[in-house]
């Protein structure tokens, strides 16, 4: 429905910003033009807006930040990279509906107080605006030889626990506080990221796989430090990991590590069958550490993707003041690891352990809207040669077949569509064989002008052998009778009245004859793809026509006026085309719920809504 509208470097520099990269900067300008102050004072931040994503659009963003251990080495410390990254999720976080920060480790080159210290003191703009966002502890953080059991740390002190608690994505911790886990909802479900260590010991694997079980039915993004060593490959630690907790977790759909350089991108197929889009993001060996890169994780549920995008904003804030040449090959990357979409079909990803529950069939008579002509819907075989104009309006349909041809019956339907059931015609031109229906002889329907508007619904689905050399211009809905029998003769008067046909591109088409017009009037949707169901909707208010695909208007609708349907009183089919007055072509496909009003329906009143 619609409702709105060998590591190889993998990156090819650019000399300049292009125009994407000038917007985005002038954008940043704000974010990072104080990158290399000091950071605001408490009462400041604190009285900005607080942090809160749109957590039922379709659309939002996760945003993670790799390796930042050269920004924090010793006494070389320089927070304002970070600091500008930080400030752009603050400031651009409602146009990107920024819902989560993942920080993959290695936050320091050596894990001293003073260095963790720093990028904690850093982090404090995201606490005092209530950003939800995750850390976890990669090898330069901590002792490198050591488990998640290791113990007490400055990294601990500063990240752990404690410093979460309250926080209302936090999710809880380890006993040990080095994993953690994180719940947000976006696009109107939970979402889980999951923090583990550098090094999970054998109680992290049993508490991270415990988390998993307590929230068996949402999606995970497992971030780590160290996972992908590069494109395709696992390193032997990643390999553990994917052995002992991703492979057996169908929930865990995308991965996110660092350590490694440079960024690359694998697919692992899991123990259920589905993909595990493992990604490595580290820019680290770059230019200035990588100034604090952020990777964003663009999230449309609609056009089942992800579009990744990776920017610096402190090099894009400095673009006013004139950029050295090193910051002019980083200012936009655009490589295959760094910029790219994932195709995520979501509702089959996680129909494993979150299905979508299937939506119920409606009773006929909550379809049966004032003004309702005739209703039409096919949960069982034809019987007996006829189907019942469920208006109660006498409008009953007859089977015609042509040349040996048959009627069938499939129980697939439009997943909104009210009836759970369809017809399956199996029309063929050259010879010309198939099945349809059309009114009974005297049917009110036939005589009927729709002077004051009308609305004609009608679901469909094409299989993959669909030809458009035998199957093209077949209609699913007409009304027979030629514009010569009623004296239009503008156009090719050979032509039916009406008629609500695929064309070679399976492009949807209203062809009509209004009352009020000699010739005909066209309405053209886009091609429709096969073995996809499709709603259409053809409605008149009485003064012009507007054809819908899925509920959305589409592009091709004369502005003429345009009033009713020419009549000489004669059947409408189902499923056939009339060429002078012959039948011409049947429909190759699956025809559900056909429902004919002699009034405008708004959207929100169609037969998907």
């Amino acid at each position: 429905m619609c409702t709105s509208h060998a590591h190889e470097e993998g990156e090819a520099s650019r000399a300049g910003a292009g125009r994407r990269g000038f917007l985005r900067a002038t954008a940043l300008l704000g974010a990072a033009a104080t990158a290399s102050a000091a950071l605001p004072a408490a009462d400041a931040v604190a009285a900005s807006p607080r942090w809160r994503p749109d957590p039922d659009s379709r659309r939002f963003t996760l945003a993670v930040m790799p390796d930042t251990q050269y920004l924090f080495d010793g006494s070389s410390i320089d927070g304002a990279p970070v600091e500008a990254s930080l400030r752009y999720l603050l400031e651009h976080g409602g146009d990107e509906n920024i819902v989560f920060l993942s920080h993959l480790g290695d936050l320091t080159q050596n894990g001293t107080k003073a260095e963790i210290a720093a990028i904690s003191e850093a982090f404090g703009l995201l606490d005092r605006r209530g950003v939800g966002y995750s850390v976890l502890a990669g090898n330069h953080d901590v002792k490198a030889s050591t488990t998640d059991q290791r113990g007490a740390s400055p990294y601990l002190d500063a990240f752990g626990p404690r410093r979460f608690q309250g926080r209302r994505t936090y999710g809880g911790a380890s006993p040990d506080g080095y994993n953690s886990f994180h719940l947000f909802r976006a696009g109107g479900r939970e979402w889980m990221v999951l923090a583990l260590d550098w090094r999970l010991s054998d109680q992290g694997y049993a508490w991270a796989a415990g988390v998993l079980a307590r929230h068996p039915r949402t999606p995970v993004v497992l971030t780590t430090h160290e996972l992908v060593a590069g494109d395709d490959s696992l390193s032997a630690y990643g390999q553990q990991l994917w052995d002992r907790l991703i492979e057996d977790h169908d929930q865990i759909f995308l991965t996110l590590n660092g350590h490694y350089w440079p960024a690359g991108r694998a697919v692992r197929r899991n123990a259920a069958g589905h993909d595990v889009h493992l990604h490595l993001t580290n820019y680290q060996n770059r230019y200035f550490g990588g100034a604090a890169m952020i990777r964003l994780y663009r999230f449309d549920l609609d056009r089942d993707v992800i579009d990744v995008e990776t920017v610096s904003p402190w090099i894009l804030g400095r673009a006013a003041q004139g950029l050295n040449e090193l910051e002019r090959q980083e200012i936009e990357l655009s490589g295959d690891a760094d910029r790219f979409t994932v195709a995520i079909d979501f509702a089959e990803r996680f129909s494993g352990f979150a299905p979508v529950p299937a939506r119920p069939a409606r009773p006929a008579s909550a379809m049966l809207v004032p003004g309702t002509a005739a209703y039409w819907r096919f949960e069982s075989p034809v019987d007996g040669g006829t189907v019942r104009d469920l208006s109660g309006r006498g409008n009953d349909l007859t089977v015609v077949t042509v040349g040996g041809g048959a009627l069938g019956w499939s129980a697939d339907h439009h997943p909104d569509q009210p009836g759970h059931g369809s017809l399956e015609l199996q029309g063929f031109k050259s010879p010309l064989r198939g099945a349809y229906l059309r009114t009974v002889d005297g049917a009110p329907l036939n005589s009927a002008t729709f002077a004051r508007g009308y609305t004609v619904e009608a679901f469909y689905r094409l299989p993959a052998d669909w030809d458009p050399a035998h199957h093209a211009w077949s209609g699913l809905v007409s009304r027979t009778g030629t514009g010569g029998a009623a004296g239009k003769t503008a156009d090719d008067p050979e032509e039916p009245l009406a008629t609500l046909s695929l064309s070679n591109d399976r492009e949807p088409q209203w062809a009509v004859r209004p009352l009020n017009q000699e010739g005909i009037a066209t309405h053209w949707g886009q091609e429709t793809p096969l073995e996809t169901w499709w709603h259409l909707a053809v409605v008149n208010d009485g003064r012009h026509t507007t054809l819908y695909v899925e509920g959305c208007p589409v592009v091709r609708n004369p502005r003429a006026a345009a009033v009713g349907i020419s009549s000489v009183g004669l059947p409408w089919l189902l499923g056939g085309y009339e060429y002078g007055g012959t039948i011409d072509q049947i429909l190759h496909g699956r025809l559900g719920d056909v429902r004919i009003v002699e009034r405008a329906l708004p959207v929100t009143s169609f037969m998907n809504h």
